[in-house]
């Protein structure tokens, strides 16, 4: 096995003709490195987001490439290749740069400007490029859907399709000249093999030289988080050139994981995955790997670490790194990628590096960081502010538990405005509930405690705008003519006492929705975001920034205002771009759980990445109530919420790139399901608070639609405050938030540990009577709370 290869040789490595070749040596003999020698006019090279840069040794940069923005390098012994959002961008001599997207998908994203409407093209978002160390002709990337393999340099590219066809999503790509082997063993050949990591069901790989390739699912050896069967998201496939004695070249394979920090080498001749580095924090992202010598370097939380396949063991690389590094910032823009000569690195061999917003997590990316960045909010209906009483009420439940903002909604779930709009379009197709604000007053006393205001406009679900002039915006039924309403399928008729009747009839749900593709409902929607912001308003948090997904009749919703060559990505993109230049504030959206914990828009279109070029704010709702029961349900099981809430929030932002701040949606409701039941109480939901603190700090939202705050929310903790439950599963933390580079952990912390223990271990009022909700639920004013809804969250399997 590989493994026993590496305990007991050392990896030599030449670098002949370009190509870099690791050779087994006895263990008593110091590897060999035959390197070409360096050009020295190799420039330092990084990627931005507002272009490719060539940075002197004074740190001046000069733009080469100001097209996009640039995630990857690589240098070929001929070419250059970037990965960009315009697509794979090549050039030989980093003058002319060419277009090499023939065969891969793109967007038709529709602008509106001055009520004129415009169909562009635009890149596919692409998530991953990689070459075939032996072959630089054969290379692979891939968007959320599919594959795409080239064996011409990107001349022309091919779909190959995807493991899963269901569930979107994709994080690596790799190609490699993967070895044959004999019956006795030994390495004839090699085969083109294609592997993909897929954030749900792990990584796969495909055989291209088949006369009938197809994927091959692989999970032996992978770590999986506990409670899970699927092993949890490969981050980075890195092919490296191996030798055997007669002279065959072949490819290993090195990966690694996103949330958990471990590295494996893979065995391919037995298709498992082989660990060789373990760290020590309970989370933690190794991405970007590259061979330089021997060994493996990579982008974690704070800073660049290399692992030696010598030593078996992380380097210091303090002293490697301090003389070159601050020239990778010299751009002043945000840095993604870089290529560092070894002219300028000191080492032996170029450093091609990759997902470098890892080198700073302490702060998002986002221009609104020092705006929206630590709200800690709670959610009011409108009918809650309709009055004096209701507002003085909220104030009080803000002070009282150290809250700084406050979430209302202005638009609600069935289209209404929640106040007396000025703007002439908002008064021709809007319609304003009797429950209104006075918005003047409202915003009056809020801002007397500096409160935080955050608009929640509800967008695409909307029963009033379907409606208006005759259903002119309306998702449209083609079987009937007339606006589409999901259905369930048929329902009992029951009596006035509940009792069924024996007749059923059709039932459908409480659902009306506007057409996603109309540029109208946009410019609608954003119509209300902007006069909230004139008015008083400090952020727009976004609700059902989605179609339809519920309904038997599904297939027959048809979209009317959808353009030529559009789809539901290219609608999403359209009205997000189309907010973000069009509104001079801080833009959240709400998400479901899983689009948070998984790197995917399944089910909903909500997809982070995408999600995250647009908008500053993200807000997941990681109800324990609605993921299975049985998720992260390990001893001791009442740490479930805020175990789900620690690696939640973590996972979220490190989807996202760190480009929006990661603000969670925090349960504080009763939900009648099994775990709830047994476990529901106070300081569950302290304990959820905690892991959001733990995992990133960056501010959470409290909802629950009843208001009965009083019992469920305690007093937000101070930064450096000790978890009641610190042992249990707190304390296994060594750097704390996770997301972050601080290692200051329980420091300053203003009383004594034991103090703060026996002072937080009270026992608290048991929860009598409590409404649950959920952000997709419609409710009233007159709403039931004894009703409850049971509905899951679930990831759709294949």
């Amino acid at each position: 096995m590989k493994l026993s290869i590496l305990k007991i040789s050392l990896l030599s490595f030449a670098f002949t003709g370009g190509i870099l070749f690791a050779q087994t040596k006895p263990l008593y003999q110091l590897p060999e490195h035959l390197p070409a020698k360096p050009d020295k006019k190799m420039p330092l090279l990084t990627g931005t987001d507002s272009g490719l840069y060539k940075v002197q040794s004074n740190g001046i940069s000069d733009a080469l490439w100001a097209d996009g923005k640039v995630d990857q390098i690589y240098k070929t012994k001929d070419k250059w290749y970037f990965l960009t959002d315009k697509g794979i961008i090549s050039s030989q001599d980093l003058k002319t740069f060419t277009e090499c997207n023939n065969g891969l998908p793109f967007l038709t994203i529709k602008t509106y400007e001055n009520k004129t409407k415009t169909l562009l093209k635009q890149a596919a978002i692409l998530k991953d490029l990689s070459i075939d160390p032996l072959n630089s002709l054969t290379m692979v990337t891939a968007t959320k859907d599919n594959v795409y393999l080239t064996r011409d340099g990107g001349e022309s590219w091919k779909s190959i399709g995807s493991m899963s066809k269901n569930s979107s999503g994709m994080k690596a790509v790799a190609v490699a000249s993967m070895p044959v082997y004999a019956s006795d063993g030994s390495i004839t050949s090699t085969q083109t093999i294609v592997f993909m990591s897929h954030p749900i069901y792990g990584m796969s790989w495909y055989d291209a030289d088949s006369s009938s390739p197809k994927w091959h699912d692989v999970s032996a050896g992978f770590a999986a988080m506990p409670s899970l069967t699927q092993p949890d998201e490969i981050a980075d496939i890195l092919p490296v050139i191996c030798k055997t004695k007669s002279g065959v070249a072949y490819c290993d394979i090195y990966l690694s994981q996103t949330f958990l920090p471990k590295l494996y080498m893979f065995d391919w001749k037995n298709k498992k995955a082989i660990k060789i580095y373990e760290g020590t924090e309970q989370c933690d992202t190794i991405d970007g790997l590259w061979l330089c010598g021997t060994d493996i370097w990579f982008s974690s939380m704070g800073q660049l670490n290399s692992y030696s396949l010598e030593k078996q063991e992380l380097n210091d690389n303090t002293g490697k790194t301090k003389k070159w590094s601050w020239l990778l910032n010299s751009s002043g823009t945000n840095i993604n990628a870089a290529y560092v000569p070894e002219t300028i690195s000191g080492l032996k061999f170029p450093l091609q590096l990759s997902e470098l917003w890892l080198l700073k997590p302490d702060q998002s990316l986002s221009a609104y960081d020092g705006i929206a960045d630590k709200k800690k909010a709670v959610y009011a209906s409108a009918y809650q502010m309709r009055n004096m009483d209701g507002i003085t009420k909220y104030r009080k439940i803000l002070k009282d538990n150290k809250l700084n903002a406050l979430v209302v909604d202005m638009k609600d779930d069935y289209g209404y405005l929640r106040f007396e709009p000025k703007s002439e379009l908002l008064k021709q197709k809007g319609k304003v509930t009797g429950y209104k604000i006075d918005l003047n007053k409202f915003v009056e006393e809020y801002k007397k405690d500096g409160t935080y205001l955050i608009g929640r406009i509800v967008v695409f679900k909307d029963k009033n705008l379907s409606n208006y002039a005759k259903g002119k915006y309306a998702v449209w039924n083609y079987s009937t003519n007339s606006p589409w309403i999901g259905t369930r399928g048929m329902e009992d008729v029951l009596d006035e006492e509940g009792n069924p009747t024996g007749e059923q009839r059709m039932g459908y749900y409480d659902e009306n929705w506007v057409d996603p593709y109309s540029e109208e409902v946009w410019e609608y929607n954003v119509e209300i975001a902007k006069e909230l912001i004139e008015r008083g308003f400090d952020e727009i948090q976004f609700d059902y920034i989605r179609f339809p997904t519920d309904g038997q009749n599904l297939g027959k919703a048809s979209f009317r205002w959808k353009d030529a060559g559009m789809d539901k990505e290219s609608a999403l993109t359209s009205f997000l771009k189309y907010a973000r230049e069009n509104i001079n504030a801080p833009i959240g959206i709400d998400i479901y759980g899983a689009n948070g914990w998984y790197r995917t828009g399944a089910r909903t279109g909500q997809d982070v990445e995408l999600l995250s070029r647009y908008v500053d704010v993200i807000c997941p709702m990681y109800y324990p109530s609605h993921f299975e029961q049985d998720f992260l349900e390990y001893k001791p099981v009442v740490e479930r919420p805020y175990r789900i809430y620690f690696y939640g929030s973590y996972r979220n932002s490190v989807i996202g790139r760190n480009r929006v701040i990661i603000r969670p949606w925090i349960q504080a409701f009763y939900m009648r399901v099994r775990y709830d039941k047994a476990y529901y109480d106070k300081n569950y939901v302290l304990r959820e608070i905690f892991g959001v603190r733990d995992g990133l700090d960056r501010g959470y939202m409290y909802w629950n639609n009843s208001g009965g705050y009083y019992e469920d929310i305690s007093p937000d903790p101070l930064d450096t405050e000790v978890s009641p439950w610190v042992k249990d599963e707190a304390d296994l933390q060594k750097r704390l938030p996770a997301f972050g580079s601080k290692t200051d952990k329980y420091d300053n912390i203003s009383m004594n540990k034991d103090d703060i223990l026996q002072k937080q271990r009270q026992t608290y009022e048991e929860i009598l009577s409590i409404l649950n909700t959920v952000l997709d639920q419609e409710w009233t004013e007159t709403a039931d709370t004894n009703k409850t809804n049971s509905t899951f969250l679930f990831v759709p399997l294949d």
